[in-house]
This record gives C-alpha cells, sequence and structure tokens, in this order.
C-alpha cells in the first residue's frame, strides 16, 4: 500500500517522467534492441556483437533515431494519455531513421568505397532494429498507461456510459473520457443510426444499435449510469426523441457541444454537460438573409434602447458583427450596461465601429432629444420596456409612463431627426391583451403605426411580434432551474397553460432580418412553432436533473397570477397574415388609425398617469377595446363597459 500511495503521488507531480527522461528511456530501447539485433544477425556470437566497431555503429544509431524522434515531437505526448496517433509518430520517426541509415549504408558501399564503415549498419540490423525498437517502444508506452491508469483510476468512481454517435465527434469524446482525471469512465458501447457501422468496432469498442442498446435489459445488464450525445449536426426533433427515450428509462443525459464552442478547438470534459431544456426546445437553425442585414446597417449609426436587457443586448452583439460607423447602446441600468460594454468590446473593431454607452430612462424626454440630437441615428432598435406581467398589474402608471409614452419619445426623436427605420420589438401579449403590460405595448404600436402613416414621415417604423424567450430575464426556464436547485417545489400557474417559446438569438435575428426587409407600417409576426405545455417543460426539466417527481421533488399549481392567459396568440381575430420571403416571417394586416385621432386620445390617457389606476386603465379599455382584463382588479372595468 505504502509503494502504491508513492507511485500515485509521483504521478500527479509535474516532475514524473518528463519528456526528456521519456526520450531518453525510449532511446535507451533502441540501444537495447540494436544488440539484439546484432546478436540476432550473427547467431548469437557475443564477441563479435560486442566489438569496438559495432559499439560506434550502435552510437550513431541511437543519434539518428534521437534526431528522428526529436524532428517528430515523438517525445512531447503523455505516455499516460498515449493513443493511435502516438504510436503512428512512432511509427514515422522509425522509418524515416531506417531510410537515413539504409542510404547511408548504401553510399558508404557505391559513393564512398567503403570509408564509412564505421557507421555503416548492416541492412538486415537495420531492418531488425527497427521492427524490435518499434515493438519495445510502443509496447514500453501501452505498459505505463496500464500501469498508470491501475495506479491513479483505483480510487476513482467508476461510471459506465454509452456514447451516442460513432463519428469524429464521438470518438474524440471517447478520447475526452478516457483521460478524465475526475472519474473512471467505462465505455460499453457506441450507438450509431449509420446501419453499415452497426457491429463494427471503435476505439475498441462495440458499436451498437439505438434497439439493441436503448432497452431495459442491456441497461441493467451493464449497469449503465449515463449517455452522452456526441453527434455534430443532430437536429433538434431527432434530440428531443433520443433524450425522451432515454428519460423513459431513467437514464441521464449528456450533450457535446458544437464545434465551434471547444475551447482552442479541444474537447474538454467540463464542456460535456447534462442536456438542458433549451436544448430540447430549440428548433432547427434559422437561416439568416445576412446580405440582406449588412446592407441595411453597415456604415451606419445605429440606436439599441433597452440594451443592458436579454433582447436588446443580444441585438446589440449581432449588430456590431456587421461594422456600423457607431453602435449606441442605451439603458437606465448602469450595472447593465456595463456588462453589456464589456461583452461588445472583444467582438468589435474600434476602427471600424465606434461604441457609445448613454445611460437614459425613454420616459425622458429631454434626455431621449439630447441623444438624438447629438448622434442622429440612422436606424433604431426599440427593446426598452417593462415586461413583467404580474408587476406592471400593480403597477399600471410606470408601465404606461415607460412602454407607451417612452415609446412615444423615441419615435417622435425619431422622425424630428430624420432617423431612416424605426425597428420596434413588441410581444404577442400585445394581441387581444388580458393585462396591462400587453396592453401597454398594443398601445406603442398603435401610436408608431399611426405616426409612420402620416405625410412627410421620414422614418419608416416597423414592429416585430414573438413569444416567450427562452433564459430572458424574468423567464419560466430559469425561474423553475432556480427552484430545482433549491430543492422546489416548481410551481405553476395552471396544468393547462401553453406558452410558444423562442431562443434569444434566434428572436433577434429575425428583429435584424425583419427590420431590414420592412418599408413602413408592416407588423411582422414571427413562427413560434408548436405552443408548449408549461407543465411538461418542468417535468421534463425534473427527469434532466436526475430528479423523480413527486419522490425528489414537487410540481404545484398555483393558480393563474394576475393578468395571465392560459395561451397567448400572434394575431387577433381581425388580423391576416401574408407571406415574405423568408419563411419564418410573416406580414400581419392590421387595423390601422389616424395620427390625429390617436394623438387625442393618448394626451388624455397621460394626464390620467399616477392620478387613479383605474381611470387610467379605463382609458386603456377604450383605446383597445379588445383589452379583456384576467383575474385581475381590473376586470370590474369590463363589467361596467358590458352593462354600458
Amino acid at each position: 500500500m505504502a509503494t502504491k500511495r508513492f507511485l500515485k503521488k509521483s504521478l500527479q507531480t509535474n516532475r514524473f517522467l518528463s519528456r526528456w527522461y521519456v526520450l531518453g528511456f525510449e532511446m535507451l530501447l533502441v540501444g537495447i534492441s540494436f544488440l539484439i539485433s546484432l546478436l540476432i544477425r550473427f547467431n548469437f556470437n557475443w564477441s563479435i556483437a560486442s566489438s569496438e566497431l559495432y559499439e560506434t555503429q550502435m552510437s550513431f544509431t541511437v543519434l539518428i533515431y534521437f534526431l528522428s524522434y526529436l524532428s517528430l515531437n515523438v517525445y512531447s505526448s503523455s505516455l499516460r494519455h498515449t493513443n493511435l496517433s502516438d504510436i503512428v509518430k512512432i511509427f514515422n520517426a522509425n522509418t524515416i531513421a531506417l531510410f537515413i541509415l539504409s542510404g547511408i549504408s548504401a553510399n558508404n558501399r557505391y559513393l564512398f568505397k567503403g570509408t564509412l564503415d564505421a557507421i555503416d549498419v548492416p541492412l538486415s540490423v537495420n531492418v531488425i532494429n527497427y521492427l524490435l525498437s518499434m515493438g519495445l517502444i510502443t509496447a514500453s508506452r501501452i505498459l505505463a498507461k496500464f500501469i498508470y491508469h491501475r495506479i491513479f483510476y483505483y480510487k476513482l468512481p467508476t461510471k459506465n456510459i454509452l456514447i451516442y454517435g460513432a463519428g469524429a465527434a464521438g470518438s474524440i469524446t471517447k478520447d475526452v473520457l478516457d483521460k478524465d482525471t475526475t472519474c473512471n469512465y467505462n465505455i460499453k458501447g457506441f450507438i450509431d443510426d449509420n446501419k453499415t457501422k452497426q457491429g463494427k468496432i471503435l476505439g475498441g469498442v462495440k458499436i451498437l444499435s439505438q434497439r439493441y442498446a436503448l432497452n431495459p435489459s442491456f441497461l441493467d445488464d451493464n449497469d449503465i449510469d449515463e449517455l452522452i450525445l456526441s453527434i455534430n449536426k443532430l437536429s433538434a426533433p431527432r434530440k428531443r426523441k433520443i433524450v425522451d427515450k432515454c428519460l423513459s428509462l431513467d437514464l441521464h443525459v449528456k450533450n457535446v457541444p458544437p464545434f465551434q464552442t471547444w475551447i482552442n478547438g479541444e474537447l474538454s470534459a467540463r464542456q460535456i454537460t447534462r442536456v438542458k431544456i433549451e436544448d430540447l426546445l430549440d428548433r432547427k437553425p434559422i437561416q439568416l438573409e445576412k446580405e440582406n442585414v449588412k446592407r441595411e446597417v453597415q456604415g451606419k449609426v445605429l440606436l439599441v434602447t433597452g440594451a443592458a436587457g436579454s433582447i436588446g443586448s443580444e441585438i446589440a452583439k449581432q449588430l456590431v458583427l456587421y461594422k456600423p460607423k457607431k453602435l449606441i447602446i442605451l439603458d437606465q441600468s448602469e450595472t447593465g450596461l456595463y456588462d453589456i460594454e464589456r461583452h461588445l468590446h472583444p467582438i468589435y473593431d474600434p476602427n471600424q465601429t465606434q461604441l457609445e454607452v448613454i445611460i437614459g430612462d425613454i420616459s425622458n424626454k429631454t434626455r431621449i432629444e439630447e441623444v438624438f440630437r447629438e448622434f442622429t441615428p440612422d436606424i433604431v432598435y426599440h427593446a426598452a420596456a417593462y415586461k413583467h406581467v404580474p408587476m406592471m398589474e400593480k403597477n399600471p402608471s410606470e408601465a404606461i409612463l415607460v412602454n407607451v409614452c417612452g415609446s412615444k419619445n423615441i419615435a417622435d426623436a425619431a422622425v424630428k431627426y430624420n432617423t431612416e427605420k424605426f425597428v420596434m420589438v413588441s410581444t404577442d401579449k400585445a394581441v387581444n391583451p388580458t393585462n396591462v403590460m400587453g396592453a401597454s405595448k398594443r398601445l406603442a404600436e398603435i401610436y408608431i403605426q399611426s405616426l409612420g402613416k402620416t405625410t412627410q414621415c421620414p422614418t419608416k417604423f416597423v414592429t416585430t411580434r414573438f413569444g416567450n424567450v427562452l433564459g430572458s430575464n424574468g423567464s419560466v426556464i430559469p425561474l423553475f432551474r432556480e427552484q430545482i436547485e433549491k430543492g422546489g417545489p416548481i410551481t405553476v400557474t395552471s396544468d393547462r397553460i401553453t406558452r410558444y417559446f423562442m431562443t434569444i438569438p434566434e428572436a433577434c435575428q429575425l428583429v435584424l432580418e425583419a427590420g431590414a426587409m420592412g418599408k413602413g407600417g408592416e407588423i411582422f409576426v414571427f413562427d413560434m412553432g408548436e405552443a408548449v405545455k408549461i407543465i411538461d417543460v418542468a417535468k421534463k426539466m425534473i427527469k434532466l436533473s436526475g430528479l423523480i417527481e413527486g419522490e425528489d421533488i414537487d410540481i404545484k399549481i398555483t393558480g393563474l397570477r394576475p393578468g395571465e392567459k392560459l395561451y397567448e396568440e400572434l394575431l387577433n381575430n381581425e388580423e391576416n397574415t401574408i407571406p415574405t420571403h423568408h419563411p419564418k416571417i410573416m406580414a400581419g394586416k392590421v387595423r390601422e388609425y389616424v395620427y390625429e385621432d390617436v394623438i387625442l386620445q393618448y394626451e388624455s390617457l397621460f394626464r390620467k398617469i399616477n392620478v387613479d389606476d383605474h381611470k387610467l386603465i379605463a382609458k386603456v379599455k377604450d383605446i383597445v377595446p379588445e383589452y379583456v382584463s384576467n383575474n385581475s382588479i381590473f376586470e370590474e372595468l369590463d363589467k361596467k363597459n358590458k352593462l354600458v
């Protein structure tokens, strides 16, 4: 036991078998194999083999092998991580040495007439030494690796796993797991859908079919703990199907990230993480018409409001890659602006793009006027808004002040300073709104649409609508994750509630694309895919965390929150869509409003801010008649309207 502890401690030190020691040891093996080769060549006659001439030839042979190994960096690889590529290096180095020695021998006979006998090694000895030294060095490395694993891994936890994908990514994943020093991974098989691969061996591990490997008897017999998905181009529907199958078998699932995210082009075991719910709700990647966006924004002055938020910050990150002349990021949160500024610095070229960081509140008309007067932006991406439904239900004056009055301030300044285009980020909650937040966003839509229809308006106003964004501030996924980490319960407002989901990058890509194609006056709605039941999301997140619902953690139904809908819509009954050139984007044909009428209505609305919430919301309902409150203190206003 003491010897084992000493060896294990030695193996963990940086001094253990430095590359020069390894090279020296392997050259010793070359010398030993040379002696054995001489003995074989001369029928084990030691007196001939030990002559001074052959001692000189042995030294020269070792020197040639040394230089060959040095030139190919054979010595640089770690013994304990020896793999096929290292064996190939040894083969190449030995082959080069053989050719050099054989070439010297041939030249000595035909060009130098025997004057180089001291270094003229017999061809038979060269060939025997070539084969013998290669075998000894390869065997020594494999033995060293075996000893290291036996000593170092004997106390590490063992985990039996399957790797889904027998391609290049799967092979690399196996190599990474073999080298991992935190766990002893026992790979029981590869799984691949390609029938031509099934039954073959990859890295000493058999390739299996999904039907054979993912069945209870095989998993139980081999005590499989988890499955690692290692396919570079795996479609989201296929990934969902595989994960659902694994979850039904109580099998933990991990995911190898795409090649592009590997650190310095190399995969690390730390990058192999549990599959997240975002991975399963994600859909086929959007093919963005980048040239359209590039023509729209390159070399121009761009303003992003709400740039510290999840949507605004991602819009800023994507825009800066198109090399605008100037990018202005505006928000009232200094901490959020600091964070996005820090993220932008490594990804943009200050010689081509100037970054301006502005702290300001969009409801402050004077501040907004200052920003537009100083920078005169060509395009505005308006993402600043309050969006938390229950909070806005309790603070309706703030919702109207920021989401409506603030949007009006930005839009008016855009027109005054001849902004070319104004792209507003809206929400599906603006359709048949049941809450203050959704109604406030609909009011903002109405204002910019009517403003854009006025004569001689220099600005093209474009609106984009989409649903819930995965991982955005206040979304349900981070909430569920936090509740799981705390041991639960997970709170779901209703077992019938459904939502559309979209990733942040996907949503922002569509905003840029819609903004580029917009001619003014459109409301673009995005293809959000299939609506997802929130309770199903919660259940899947529990399984992905390796927990069991009802035993490890509970789901609690809390009832709908103030203003919350059971389902969301992208268009109301009076709105229709027409297709665009992008399959994920549709243009909504919506009711038009007269600007002069809107101004009169909004002036009356703004006078009620921070005066009387009920009168304020009554006025909102007057302007947006489809706004019917749900589970809210403002439902009584709808009853009064019915009586009238």
